[in-house]
């Protein structure tokens, strides 16, 4: 459980990208500035008096007086241990700071470390709430490891094939303490290279939905309708990457008890960010025009990578996201997997009103960069109510910050799905945003 020590992340405000030395053992909570354990519950026994009367005591059988004795004083001992413990615990819950923030539906003040809140008027006022919010999500996740000093990836290239003139190459390439499995898509050869900046194309992560097969599904080829987003962007000119998600296509037998990270979602925003390294590492790719895109599973984590990684200029989440009141009524179970955050059961007991960050601050922690959310009207997974309403706090922060028009959520009358339509809406504004001309 987490000490009584303040918490001491480091804030990504750069390309976050940093090696670490992190704990051997995941279920080690890191420290915490936010108050997320339960003091033990322990019963106390029935205090037994040393002056009991006993018959067999009084009638002075000596074996008998002593068995007595030594029970009471074990009855005593206990008594205070359990209230030592008690004690304890209630000390440490005292010491340990609140989340300052209870209402994180507003996003337009920030508190100070004396407790005070300040409105949010200016760009600078907004970074401070927006680092608050990044503690936040770390409270939940675990600590984003310091990535400025890790060494670029290496990528190891296991295949090549070719698949509707696209060419594909699977490859595995370093993470932090992980091995990533994913797949490059490059361009036909016939696409335009953006010669005005030397030959270098745009790029995006391709973040995969749930499902056993993991990254094959982006290129449309694994019984999913509508989910070849990865392909259909390499096919337009981009440099495409489209990693596993811990637990699906080559990483199913991903032992999350006894890897480094606190959370699967920490370890793949990790592994996220490795993969932009990566992308930037390239020679056929602009580091300046990178950005992610995801359905589902892979919608919010394209939230997440890009809340700590502003290197990616344009997010696109299609049914990933609404805030956690209005997730199934409250009900957090499903993000409470060990594959997810787990802390949200053992440190949060799946209390939406205990969670130190929600959905408003994550998208808002996007602005000013452009930011394309699909978030149909008969989503049963992701309320589309809950949307609605987290669209009018966002907006205000993209307003703040002169950045309207990159806000864009579409509500189109369909379910858990990403049509054609959106995709295509969705591609033009990462065309728009990464100054990518489709036309020959």
């Amino acid at each position: 459980m987490p000490s009584n020590k303040p918490m001491s992340y480091p804030l990504p405000t750069h390309r976050s990208t940093a090696a670490c030395t992190i704990p051997t053992t995941r279920r080690q909570h890191r420290p915490s500035t936010f108050l997320g354990t339960h003091a033990p519950h322990c019963k106390p026994e029935r205090q037994v008096r040393p002056k009991l009367h006993c018959p067999y005591v009084s009638n002075g059988l000596p074996l008998l007086r002593r068995v007595h004795a030594l029970l009471c004083r074990l009855s005593l001992l206990g008594v205070i241990l359990c209230y030592s413990a008690l004690l304890l615990a209630y000390r440490v819950r005292a010491e340990e700071p609140a989340d300052p923030y209870p209402n994180h539906r507003e996003l337009l003040y920030y508190v100070d470390d004396a407790g005070v809140s300040h409105p949010v008027r200016t760009p600078a006022d907004w970074a401070i709430r927006r680092a608050h919010i990044l503690r936040g999500m770390q409270a939940v996740m675990g600590p984003l490891p310091p990535l400025s000093e890790a060494a670029p990836p290496k990528m190891e290239l296991v295949g090549e094939e070719e698949i509707d003139g696209v060419r594909m190459q699977r490859i595995v390439y370093d993470g932090i303490q992980s091995r990533v499995p994913a797949l490059l898509l490059l361009p036909p050869a016939g696409t335009r290279p953006e010669i005005a900046i030397g030959g270098r194309r745009p790029a995006m992560l391709a973040l995969h939905p749930t499902g056993a097969p993991g990254k094959e599904i982006v290129l449309g080829t694994a019984g999913r309708s509508n989910r070849s987003y990865g392909l259909e962007l390499a096919q337009r000119g981009y440099v495409v990457l489209a990693p596993d998600y811990p637990s699906f296509g080559d990483l199913a037998g991903h032992d999350f008890a006894t890897d480094v990270y606190e959370s699967g979602t920490m370890l793949a925003i990790v592994n996220h960010m490795r993969g932009v390294d990566l992308l930037s590492s390239r020679e056929d790719v602009d580091p300046e025009r990178i950005g992610v895109i995801g359905h589902s599973l892979g919608g919010h984590n394209a939230m997440f990578v890009g809340a700590f990684d502003d290197r990616l200029k344009v997010v696109v989440s299609s049914c990933g996201w609404c805030p956690f009141h209005d997730y199934y009524g409250g009900r957090l179970a499903g993000w409470a997997q060990d594959r997810y955050m787990p802390a949200i059961r053992e440190r949060f007991a799946l209390d939406p009103d205990r969670m130190p960050f929600d959905f408003y601050e994550v998208a808002a922690a996007l602005a000013p960069r452009a930011f394309f959310s699909n978030s149909p009207l008969h989503d049963d997974n992701f309320s589309v109510e809950g949307v609605r309403k987290a669209e009018v706090q966002v907006r205000k922060v993209y307003e703040l910050l002169g950045a309207a028009e990159a806000l864009k959520i579409e509500y189109p009358d369909c379910g858990h799905d990403f049509p054609p339509k959106l995709r295509q809406a969705a591609y033009e504004q990462i065309d728009r945003v990464l100054g990518h001309d489709t036309q020959e």
